[in-house]
C-alpha cells in the first residue's frame, strides 16, 4: 500500500491527537443497564439502551470480535450515553441473542440491518469498532440511506493483511500471555508500554450486574474468526469506499496488531469524507485506552454540522 500523507492535510493532521480530554460525568451506570428484546425474523435479539434520544439520532454500536454487549468498556459507553442515545445489541449466537452466528461479514451486516429496522430506526449513527468496523463498512454499502455519520474504530478495509492474519495474531497472543501471565485481551488490545492501562480496562468490562452474559461458544468464535480471515481475503473495496458519501471518523492506535494502523490510514485515504485520529502509545483498545479523548472527539464530529 502506498501511504499519500501529504494527502491528509492541516485538518486531518490536526486529528492526529497526542492529548486527552476530559471526560464528562457519566449520564448513567452502563452496569445495571437491562436487557431488552427483539425478534427479527423468527430469532430473538438482545439489545440494551443507555442515555437521551432528545433531538439527536442513536448511536449505535458495532461490537469486536467474538464481544458480547458485556465486553463494551463502560467508561467509553457511559461517556457517549452523556449526550445522545446509545445502543448497543448481540448480533446472531452472540451472548443473550439467539440464531447462529453468521460466518460472513456480509452476514453480520443484514442481521445488524435487521435489527435497526425491527427497533423502527429510520436514521442512525454508527460506531463500529474491529470487525464492527467491517460491518459498518458493509452497511454503509447495502443500505447508506440509514446513516448520518460513522465512526470506524480498529478496523481495516476489505483485503486487510492484518485480519487476513487472524490466526497467527491470535496464535501469538496466547503464547505471551501465558509466558507473561497477562491476560490475553490486554496482549491484544493494549501495547505493552501500556500494560496498566490494560489491566484497567479489564476492571470496567464484564461487570454487569443485572443480566450478565456468558462468553461465546466456540461454534460463534470460530464462526466469526472465518468471517474476518475471508473479509481480509477478498479483493479491497476501495470502489465502495469511494461511493460512501457520508462524513467518516476513522480512529486507532500508533501500534495495533490486529487491524495494523496502516490499513486505518488506507481506509482514511480512500473514503472522501473521512477524518483520522491515531492515538499515541495504543493498539487495537485505543478507544478504551483514551476513552475521555475519544468521547470528547466522537461528541465533536457527530454534533458538527458537516
Amino acid at each position: 500500500m502506498t501511504l499519500k500523507l501529504k494527502c491528509l492535510g492541516s485538518a486531518a493532521l490536526a486529528a492526529i491527537v497526542v492529548g486527552a480530554a476530559t471526560l464528562p460525568a457519566a449520564a448513567a451506570d452502563y452496569t445495571t443497564t437491562p436487557n431488552k428484546y427483539m425478534e427479527y425474523e423468527g430469532t430473538r435479539y438482545a439489545y440494551r439502551t443507555i442515555g437521551e434520544r432528545g433531538d439527536k439520532f442513536p448511536l449505535v454500536l458495532f461490537q469486536h470480535f467474538t464481544g458480547t454487549m458485556d465486553d463494551w468498556d463502560r467508561r467509553t459507553i457511559e461517556g457517549l450515553a452523556k449526550s445522545r442515545e446509545v445502543i448497543v445489541f448481540d448480533n446472531a449466537g452472540v451472548g443473550a441473542s439467539g440464531g447462529a452466528s453468521p460466518d460472513t461479514v456480509a452476514g453480520m451486516a443484514k442481521v445488524a440491518e435487521g435489527i435497526i429496522d425491527s427497533l423502527h430506526l429510520k436514521k442512525i449513527d454508527v460506531l463500529g469498532y474491529s470487525v464492527g468496523g467491517a460491518v459498518a463498512q458493509q452497511l454503509l454499502a447495502d443500505r447508506p440511506e440509514l446513516v448520518q455519520k460513522a465512526i470506524i474504530v480498529g478496523s481495516a478495509p476489505q483485503g486487510s493483511a492484518g485480519f487476513k492474519n487472524l490466526p497467527q495474531v491470535l496464535a501469538s497472543a496466547f503464547k505471551k500471555s501465558k509466558e507473561t501471565d497477562t491476560p490475553v485481551r490486554v496482549v491484544l488490545f493494549f501495547t505493552d508500554t501500556a500494560k496498566v492501562a490494560g489491566l484497567e480496562y479489564m476492571k470496567n468490562v464484564d461487570n454487569h450486574t443485572v443480566d450478565a452474559e456468558t462468553p461465546v461458544s466456540e461454534t460463534t468464535m470460530k464462526a466469526q474468526a472465518k468471517a474476518i480471515v475471508t473479509w481480509g481475503s477478498m479483493p479491497n473495496n476501495h470502489d465502495k469506499l469511494a461511493r460512501i458519501t457520508q462524513p467518516v471518523l476513522i480512529v486507532n492506535g500508533s501500534n495495533d496488531i490486529m487491524a495494523p494502523t496502516l490499513e486505518s490510514v488506507e481506509l482514511f485515504q480512500h473514503i472522501p469524507n473521512a477524518q483520522l485520529s491515531l492515538y499515541p502509545d495504543s493498539g487495537h483498545g485505543s478507544l478504551f485506552q483514551h476513552h475521555a479523548l475519544f468521547v470528547s472527539q466522537v461528541e465533536t464530529f457527530l454534533d458538527s454540522k458537516n
